[in-house]
């Protein structure tokens, strides 16, 4: 057996080095062998649907593009596929897998180091015209996996005056600029040579199909855009992660190619930093064919934590309709099913869901939003620490959480300056953080976090968001809606990750509050089948009222 063929047949064999690299971030994450194998599994299936049954692998025009490329995964399986798939075409196999090299399959690195790993993983070499190269007409060392350092481009911010230190005179500097492109911090990325911008050149363009003729040849079109993009970057000072996935999305669909098929977080289906525009774009796309949703990401990245989840795409130019989803949660497969995506302003993730849903929307009661107060309702962050321990006269009792306690303090009720009609209701406050990482795991929790009763008067900080009313009576029945399984299940639908907005509670109806409610009572009222109480009951755990 040849080298060359070595390279190709030994591939099935363990331990494959691709899946025993170690992760940088969870910003830049390396996509396991076996996930890869199955996207393009997807790809194969969907390409010869709309091909009449042709095969992808055995046809010499195809071309692919990986452009944010790590470990080279996707580009080395696509080409052992098409090894064994041109077979008939070009009967030599130097010859096939030269072709398939240079011809066929393309990438841009997101980083020298990863630039340089894919070289390694595809041409089995660091340069693609070295003696150790399976490519042989490659005249330059990068080949068709091409990388060079992207600076960002900053805009926006405040120009100021300040004196040189040396000088005394007044100079113009700028600051809190961000990338036009990215979003990225002048003040996190503004790097010296010695390090990584993190500027990624596929989406730091305003033209991408003139910066890929640049790249790879005037009138190059690809059939295929394939891989796994940076996630987020650090921003604000590393107080929070900014999502970046977004922009690759859609700059790969400027370039207009036949099918593209990304693996992202979850976490855009309902949620996330800006991502609004994006999402309702998602949601409404028609051409996005397959999508295959892992509440759990532990179960395609096993070493990375990504809250709310991890899924993958397909999106087909000609396909217009609905989409097949199929959700992975625990080892069960759900799915496919065929679904309208924009049926409502996020998606529910697990389509057994919709039939209760539907049931409920059906009454057109209104929103337990009307009662629920918004993020600092009280114009008070979580870190806000303006009151004393001890009551004083013209105090109001304010509620607050440190150090994952929760704490009762005292205000001057002059100091309360918004929301000032809100003081003197009754609340039960519920945490704006709550349960949520046990769902992703099992597939079954409790959903929100336990709630707490406040007495007329009281204020809160952004800790909690709450529910109010007007006496202690209507209270306790809201706190007792609020621990039943529907009530939470229907939060759940919405709530993606640990963070429960005011947005988060939009499905769950009001009810009249003169009674303690129980599940029993609500599923009689919408009509509940049994198939559909035994799958509340099997994703939302019983919650107890606590003993404050």
């Amino acid at each position: 057996m040849s080298v060359l063929q070595a390279s190709f047949t030994l591939r099935g064999h363990n331990p494959d080095v691709l899946s025993c690299i170690a992760n940088l971030s969870n910003d830049e994450v390396f996509t396991p062998p076996d996930f890869a194998s199955q996207m393009l599994d997807t790809l194969g299936a969907a390409w010869a649907d709309a091909n009449d049954g042709a095969n992808v692998w055995a046809n010499p025009d195809v071309t692919f593009l990986d452009p944010f490329t790590k470990s080279g995964v996707f580009l080395r399986e696509i080409v052992r596929r098409l090894t064994i798939g041109l077979t008939l075409q070009i009967p030599d196999l130097t010859e096939r897998v030269d072709h398939i090299l240079t011809k066929q399959v393309f990438g841009l690195g997101i980083t020298e180091l990863t630039a340089l790993l894919a070289r390694r993983s595809v041409y089995c070499s660091k340069l693609a015209n070295g003696p150790h190269s399976i490519a042989k007409s490659f005249t330059t060392e990068d080949g068709n996996i091409w990388f060079e350092r992207t600076e960002h481009t900053w805009g926006g911010g405040k120009r100021e005056f300040r004196a040189n230190p040396l000088t005394c005179e007044e100079i113009a500097v700028h600051t809190n600029r961000k990338c036009i492109y990215c979003g990225a911090g002048e003040g996190d990325y503004a790097r010296g040579d010695e390090l990584e911008t993190h500027a990624y050149a596929f989406i730091h363009t305003d033209e991408i199909k003139a910066r890929i003729a640049e790249l790879f040849g005037d009138g190059m079109q690809f059939d295929v855009i394939i891989g796994n993009p940076p996630y987020q970057l650090g921003s604000d000072g590393g107080t929070r992660d900014v999502p970046i996935y977004q922009h690759f999305v859609e700059q790969a669909k400027r370039l207009e190619p036949r099918f593209l098929t990304m693996v992202i977080p979850s976490r855009w289906m309902a949620t996330g930093l800006g991502l609004n525009d994006f999402r309702a774009t998602m949601l409404n796309d028609t051409r996005t064919r397959v999508l295959v949703d892992y509440p759990n990401a532990a179960e395609v990245f096993s070493e990375v934590g990504i809250n709310g989840g991890a899924c993958y795409f397909l999106w087909d130019v000609n396909h217009d309709g609905c989409c097949e989803v199929t959700s992975v949660w625990g080892g069960e497969k759900t799915g496919p099913e065929l679904r309208q995506l924009n049926e409502f302003d996020i998606l529910v993730r697990d389509a057994r869901a919709l039939p209760i849903l539907h049931k409920v929307i059906a009454l057109k009661e209104p929103s337990v939003n009307s009662i629920l107060a918004r993020d600092k309702q009280f114009g008070w962050t979580s870190n806000f620490t303006g009151f004393h321990d001890s009551p004083k006269a013209g105090d109001v009792p304010i509620y607050y959480i440190k150090s994952m306690r929760r704490q009762i303090g005292y205000i001057a009720r002059s100091e309360v300056s918004k929301s000032q009609e809100l003081v003197d209701t009754w609340k039960l406050l519920v945490p704006e953080v709550g349960s949520g990482r046990e769902s992703e795991k099992t597939g079954v929790d409790l959903v929100l976090g336990p709630s707490r009763m406040a007495p007329s008067p009281s204020v809160c900080t952004q800790s909690f968001l709450f529910f109010h009313a007007g006496s202690e009576g209507e209270i306790h029945s809201i706190r007792s809606y609020y621990v039943t399984r529907f009530f939470r299940f229907l939060v759940s639908l919405r709530k993606i990750t640990q963070h429960a907005t005011h947005s988060t509670y939009q499905w769950v109806p009001m009810q009249p509050w003169d009674r303690e409610w129980t599940d029993a009572e609500l599923y009689e009222k919408y009509e509940l089948t049994d198939q559909e109480i035994s799958y509340i009951e099997s994703r939302i755990r019983p919650m107890v009222i606590a003993d404050e």
